[in-house]
């Protein structure tokens, strides 16, 4: 097994009101009448109550073009995660020369040297730490890197591996795309990184180090999705790709592929205590509630983080993870 002893979020310190935001982006993209009617709808239906910014919000009018944009999304990528990585090694006892595999994982900008080769000298890290730099896979990133993570870790008991996503969707606003699409993206993301310490099992026997274990994985790639959600990248930048049909394909695949994982292991969805889910959105997660047959509240901590922060793409899961450990460690054996 491979064992997560801390997960961290860092936000920016650039908080603001969903309604703060919501002016903001009309007024950066010229809407009026139906338009801004439109965009104030996704905004109250969001689930969404605040949201945290790389750049204080009167700012983003300076970002005019492509490059601009990234440096920034590179600035504070990098920052924040030294930030978050540096706390979550912090909070178990280990030294950045304890690491022995960085990952990072982003949708939100590009890098060469990418944030990895950055941060080495920044936080103290080896020269010889294995850097595994990870573009594209979208929200999912976060949960993948878990995964991958833990195929390096099973080949390497006493081995330390760290995970850092970094996202910045405001960036990603464009000012003449007012599309359906980018109100909706608007109404929901935010920005935020998150680091993630998972250990072998004999290092973590060890050093005595509590946390859940990460015991398989499985991922599913369902055909025809490719457009499903993602980016348009171009000259002007990220252009979002999102389709109405996220919250049909979730409630038609999740259950059975979520009951065939847990059989696999002699359990079902009974068996379950917590669920960390990745909080989409409103329908995204009401989607998920009846795919998998939940009550209410199993939900809950994803439905607050989404209230609080909105959707972070890849670090939304590794933050509804980092406060589900706070607020209910695991039970030795307990599956979820």
């Amino acid at each position: 097994v491979t064992r997560v002893v801390s997960a961290v979020t860092a936000l920016p310190p650039h908080r603001y009101e969903q309604a703060e935001i919501t002016a903001a982006v009309a007024d950066r993209l010229g809407l009026s009448g139906q338009k801004r009617a439109m965009l104030e709808r996704f905004n109250a239906a969001s689930g969404v109550g605040s949201r945290h910014l790389v750049l204080p919000i009167e700012h983003y009018r300076r970002i005019t073009d492509f490059r601009q944009a990234n440096d920034a999304f590179l600035a504070s990528a990098t920052d924040l995660g030294e930030q978050a990585v540096k706390e979550a090694l912090a909070h178990v006892g280990l030294l950045p020369t304890d690491v022995d595999v960085l990952m990072t994982v982003s949708v939100t900008g590009i890098g060469a040297p990418s944030i990895d080769a950055r941060l080495v000298s920044r936080l103290g890290l080896r020269d010889d730490v294995r850097r595994i730099p990870v573009f594209g896979l979208g929200c999912v990133a976060g949960a993948a890197g878990v995964a991958r993570l833990h195929d390096v870790l099973r080949g390497e008991p006493d081995g330390v591996a760290v995970l850092l996503a970094a996202e910045t969707s405001s960036l990603t606003v464009q000012s003449n795309d007012d599309s359906t699409p980018k109100l909706v993206a608007s109404a929901l993301f935010g920005d935020g990184v998150a680091a993630v310490v998972l250990v072998g099992a004999d290092r973590a026997g060890r050093l005595g180090l509590p946390g859940p274990d990460v015991i398989d994985t499985r991922s599913r790639l369902y055909p025809d999705t490719e457009r499903v959600m993602g980016w348009d990248i171009g000259g002007s930048g990220f252009r979002i790709v999102l389709a109405a049909s996220v919250a049909d394909i979730v409630e038609a695949h999740l259950g059975d592929d979520v009951r065939g994982f847990l059989a696999g292991h002699g359990l079902s969805l009974a068996d379950v205590r917590r669920w960390i889910a990745h909080p989409g959105g409103p329908k995204v997660l009401e989607a998920t509630a009846r795919a998998l047959d939940l009550r209410d509240g199993e939900l809950g901590v994803t439905w607050q983080s989404l209230a609080e922060v909105g959707n972070l793409s890849s670090v939304s899961v590794l933050h509804v993870l980092s406060r589900t450990m706070e607020k209910s460690p695991p039970d030795p054996g307990s599956a979820g």
